[in-house]
């Protein structure tokens, strides 16, 4: 059986925490493809397929998203309002992966739809050891289709 190759968007601004997020997922026995965004607007438009990304086919979502809150240009809360407003993007995944330990960005990420919140722990191993985690849980949750 081959196994599914999960697609990824990761959202994140902070060249080093996007580095050791994508090293954590790549030692995991999961298939990942990760795409790499540094700000909110570009998340955007990364998920509708428009600016840069307009010619991504738009019928490719990826299959969850990892989203940082402190974006430049467009927060994280921003992205997520506007993915589960809208019906081509409501059903993908949400993982909020964030220093933000902030009850008001917990409340209102789950207000808006997020699946997890998750505060990115400090300590090297702890991090990467929350992100293979995250990507063990990708590897099996199925949202619905489009």
């Amino acid at each position: 059986m081959t196994k599914k190759l999960v697609e990824i968007l990761l959202v994140e601004d902070d060249a080093s925490d996007a580095e050791l997020t994508v090293s954590a997922l790549e030692k995991i026995d999961v298939a990942c493809h990760v795409e790499l965004v540094g700000d909110g607007a570009a998340a955007l438009d990364y998920l509708f397929a428009q600016g840069a990304y307009a010619g991504r086919p738009r019928t490719t979502n990826p299959d969850a998203v990892l989203l940082d809150l402190k974006l430049p240009k467009i927060d994280g809360l921003e992205v997520l309002r506007q993915m589960k407003s809208d019906a081509r993007t409501v059903n993908i995944p949400v993982i909020v992966l964030t220093a933000s330990a902030e009850d008001r960005n917990l409340t209102e990420a789950y207000r808006l739809g997020v699946n997890s919140y998750v505060v990115k722990p400090v300590d090297f191993e702890q991090f990467t050891e929350a992100v293979r985690r995250l990507g063990l849980w990708l590897s099996i949750t199925r949202p619905p289709k489009e």
